[in-house]
Protein backbone atom coordinates (compact mmCIF):
# COMPACT_ATOMS: atom_id res chain seq x y z
CA UNK A 1 0.00 0.00 0.00
CA UNK A 2 1.54 3.63 -0.61
CA UNK A 3 2.01 6.48 1.49
CA UNK A 4 -1.65 8.20 1.34
CA UNK A 5 -4.13 8.65 3.80
CA UNK A 6 -7.41 7.36 3.10
CA UNK A 7 -9.70 9.71 2.58
CA UNK A 8 -7.08 12.80 1.75
CA UNK A 9 -7.92 14.61 -1.48
CA UNK A 10 -6.45 13.50 -5.18
CA UNK A 11 -3.32 14.20 -6.69
CA UNK A 12 -3.00 15.41 -9.87
CA UNK A 13 -0.09 14.83 -12.36
CA UNK A 14 -0.05 17.26 -14.90
CA UNK A 15 1.28 15.62 -18.64
CA UNK A 16 3.62 17.85 -20.55
CA UNK A 17 2.99 19.81 -23.72
CA UNK A 18 1.52 18.41 -26.32
CA UNK A 19 2.15 14.95 -24.80
CA UNK A 20 -0.73 12.38 -24.29
CA UNK A 21 -0.71 8.69 -23.08
CA UNK A 22 -2.14 6.98 -25.28
CA UNK A 23 -4.95 3.98 -23.83
CA UNK A 24 -3.11 1.01 -23.78
CA UNK A 25 0.07 2.59 -21.67
CA UNK A 26 -2.37 4.26 -20.04
CA UNK A 27 -4.54 0.90 -18.58
CA UNK A 28 -0.33 -0.72 -17.80
CA UNK A 29 0.18 2.01 -15.48
CA UNK A 30 -2.81 1.76 -13.72
CA UNK A 31 -2.69 -2.32 -13.50
CA UNK A 32 1.33 -1.66 -11.91
CA UNK A 33 -0.63 0.66 -9.43
CA UNK A 34 -3.71 -1.52 -8.13
CA UNK A 35 -3.51 0.21 -4.73
CA UNK A 36 -5.02 3.80 -6.33
CA UNK A 37 -7.92 4.57 -8.26
CA UNK A 38 -6.75 6.22 -11.12
CA UNK A 39 -8.66 8.38 -13.73
CA UNK A 40 -7.45 10.86 -16.05
CA UNK A 41 -9.47 13.94 -17.40
CA UNK A 42 -10.39 14.76 -21.58
CA UNK A 43 -7.17 17.51 -21.25
CA UNK A 44 -4.69 13.98 -20.31
CA UNK A 45 -4.18 14.85 -16.42
CA UNK A 46 -3.49 12.05 -14.57
CA UNK A 47 -5.88 12.16 -10.95
CA UNK A 48 -5.10 9.46 -8.56
CA UNK A 49 -7.42 9.04 -5.79
CA UNK A 50 -5.87 7.14 -2.50
CA UNK A 51 -8.11 4.18 -0.69
CA UNK A 52 -11.38 5.69 1.09
CA UNK A 53 -11.67 5.23 4.51
CA UNK A 54 -14.06 2.65 6.27
CA UNK A 55 -17.24 4.89 6.74
CA UNK A 56 -17.06 5.44 2.73
CA UNK A 57 -16.47 1.92 1.75
CA UNK A 58 -18.82 0.34 3.61
CA UNK A 59 -21.21 2.96 1.72
CA UNK A 60 -20.06 2.17 -1.87
CA UNK A 61 -19.93 -1.62 -0.69
CA UNK A 62 -23.94 -1.17 0.26
CA UNK A 63 -24.51 0.23 -3.25
CA UNK A 64 -22.57 -2.06 -5.12
CA UNK A 65 -24.58 -5.14 -3.30
CA UNK A 66 -28.23 -3.53 -3.20
CA UNK A 67 -27.28 -2.88 -7.83
CA UNK A 68 -26.13 -6.15 -8.13
CA UNK A 69 -28.45 -8.01 -6.54
CA UNK A 70 -31.46 -6.31 -8.25
CA UNK A 71 -29.26 -6.62 -11.61
CA UNK A 72 -29.42 -10.29 -11.24
CA UNK A 73 -33.31 -10.59 -11.09
CA UNK A 74 -33.59 -7.95 -14.38
CA UNK A 75 -31.43 -9.78 -16.38
CA UNK A 76 -30.36 -7.01 -18.86
CA UNK A 77 -27.36 -5.69 -17.96
CA UNK A 78 -23.99 -5.74 -15.40
CA UNK A 79 -22.56 -3.83 -12.35
CA UNK A 80 -19.30 -2.87 -12.38
CA UNK A 81 -17.38 -1.78 -8.98
CA UNK A 82 -15.03 1.60 -8.73
CA UNK A 83 -11.90 -0.34 -10.00
CA UNK A 84 -13.50 -0.09 -13.43
CA UNK A 85 -12.34 2.20 -15.97
CA UNK A 86 -14.68 3.94 -18.59
CA UNK A 87 -12.82 5.63 -21.44
CA UNK A 88 -15.16 8.33 -22.80
CA UNK A 89 -15.92 9.89 -25.95
CA UNK A 90 -14.40 12.77 -24.97
CA UNK A 91 -10.82 11.29 -24.47
CA UNK A 92 -11.18 11.33 -20.44
CA UNK A 93 -10.94 8.08 -18.09
CA UNK A 94 -13.45 7.58 -15.97
CA UNK A 95 -14.39 5.44 -12.66
CA UNK A 96 -17.44 5.42 -11.27
CA UNK A 97 -18.43 4.27 -7.53
CA UNK A 98 -20.90 2.11 -9.21
CA UNK A 99 -21.76 1.56 -12.51
CA UNK A 100 -24.43 -0.36 -15.08
CA UNK A 101 -24.12 -0.95 -18.63
CA UNK A 102 -27.02 -3.17 -20.50
CA UNK A 103 -25.66 -6.37 -21.86
CA UNK A 104 -26.06 -5.61 -25.29
CA UNK A 105 -24.04 -2.84 -25.55
CA UNK A 106 -21.11 -5.40 -23.75
CA UNK A 107 -21.64 -8.17 -26.08
CA UNK A 108 -20.24 -5.98 -29.45
CA UNK A 109 -16.87 -5.54 -27.69
CA UNK A 110 -13.90 -7.49 -28.99
CA UNK A 111 -12.29 -9.43 -26.83
CA UNK A 112 -9.24 -7.11 -25.73
CA UNK A 113 -11.72 -4.38 -25.26
CA UNK A 114 -13.41 -6.70 -23.05
CA UNK A 115 -10.20 -6.58 -20.71
CA UNK A 116 -8.77 -3.29 -20.52
CA UNK A 117 -11.18 -0.11 -19.85
CA UNK A 118 -13.95 -0.33 -21.45
CA UNK A 119 -14.84 1.95 -24.65
CA UNK A 120 -18.13 3.13 -23.49
CA UNK A 121 -20.09 5.56 -21.41
CA UNK A 122 -21.81 3.38 -18.72
CA UNK A 123 -26.04 3.41 -19.18
CA UNK A 124 -25.71 4.65 -15.39
CA UNK A 125 -23.19 6.10 -13.19
CA UNK A 126 -23.56 6.60 -9.45
CA UNK A 127 -21.16 8.39 -7.41
CA UNK A 128 -21.06 8.37 -4.07
CA UNK A 129 -19.28 11.68 -2.09
CA UNK A 130 -16.58 11.32 0.16
CA UNK A 131 -15.58 13.98 2.85
CA UNK A 132 -13.03 15.67 1.30
CA UNK A 133 -14.48 15.66 -2.30
CA UNK A 134 -14.81 19.22 -3.62
CA UNK A 135 -18.13 19.27 -4.61
CA UNK A 136 -17.58 21.46 -7.51
CA UNK A 137 -15.89 19.10 -9.35
CA UNK A 138 -18.42 16.09 -8.52
CA UNK A 139 -20.74 18.55 -10.26
CA UNK A 140 -18.31 18.33 -12.91
CA UNK A 141 -17.99 15.01 -13.46
CA UNK A 142 -21.62 14.41 -13.46
CA UNK A 143 -21.94 16.92 -15.94
CA UNK A 144 -19.21 15.20 -18.00
CA UNK A 145 -21.30 11.60 -17.89
CA UNK A 146 -24.13 13.55 -18.96
CA UNK A 147 -22.36 14.88 -21.87
CA UNK A 148 -20.50 11.66 -23.00
CA UNK A 149 -23.58 9.44 -23.43
CA UNK A 150 -24.64 8.37 -19.28
CA UNK A 151 -28.35 7.67 -19.89
CA UNK A 152 -28.63 8.47 -15.56
CA UNK A 153 -26.30 9.72 -12.88
CA UNK A 154 -26.65 9.47 -9.21
CA UNK A 155 -24.23 12.16 -7.45
CA UNK A 156 -25.43 10.72 -3.45
CA UNK A 157 -24.17 13.66 -1.05
CA UNK A 158 -24.23 11.55 2.74
CA UNK A 159 -23.23 15.06 4.28
CA UNK A 160 -26.16 16.95 2.59
CA UNK A 161 -28.30 13.88 2.88
CA UNK A 162 -29.12 14.53 -0.92
CA UNK A 163 -29.13 13.23 -4.53
CA UNK A 164 -28.51 14.82 -7.46
CA UNK A 165 -29.89 13.37 -10.11
CA UNK A 166 -28.57 13.92 -14.62
CA UNK A 167 -30.48 12.40 -16.47
CA UNK A 168 -30.32 12.51 -20.29
CA UNK A 169 -31.69 15.36 -21.53
CA UNK A 170 -32.51 16.85 -18.70
CA UNK A 171 -31.37 20.03 -15.98
CA UNK A 172 -30.05 18.36 -13.27
CA UNK A 173 -32.26 17.93 -10.19
CA UNK A 174 -31.51 17.80 -6.40
CA UNK A 175 -33.66 15.54 -3.93
CA UNK A 176 -33.67 16.49 -0.74
CA UNK A 177 -33.61 13.52 2.29
CA UNK A 178 -35.02 10.81 -0.28
CA UNK A 179 -35.49 7.46 1.14
CA UNK A 180 -34.55 5.68 -2.17
CA UNK A 181 -33.32 6.13 -5.69
CA UNK A 182 -35.54 4.46 -8.48
CA UNK A 183 -35.84 5.26 -12.53
CA UNK A 184 -38.89 2.83 -13.68
CA UNK A 185 -37.97 4.21 -17.44
CA UNK A 186 -34.21 2.93 -17.31
CA UNK A 187 -34.29 0.68 -13.87
CA UNK A 188 -37.41 -0.88 -13.85
CA UNK A 189 -37.89 -2.74 -10.06
CA UNK A 190 -34.87 -0.91 -8.65
CA UNK A 191 -35.37 0.74 -5.44
CA UNK A 192 -31.88 1.77 -3.98
CA UNK A 193 -32.41 1.78 -0.03
CA UNK A 194 -30.79 4.97 1.03
CA UNK A 195 -30.79 4.76 4.96
CA UNK A 196 -27.91 2.85 5.37
CA UNK A 197 -26.24 5.25 2.93
CA UNK A 198 -27.69 8.00 5.08
CA UNK A 199 -26.01 6.04 8.69
CA UNK A 200 -23.02 7.69 9.84
CA UNK A 201 -21.85 4.45 12.05
CA UNK A 202 -20.48 1.53 10.50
Amino acid sequence: MGAFTPDLPRVDLHMPPHTRLDNDLFFAICQANRDYRIERSAQGVIQIMPPTGALTGRRNSDLIVDLGNWARKDGRGRVFDSSTGFNLPNGATRSPDAAWVLSERLERLSESERRGFLPLAPDLAIELASPTDPLPELHMKMLEYQDNGVRLGWLILPAELAVCVYAAGAAPRRLDNPTVLSDEALLPGLALDLSRIWETQL
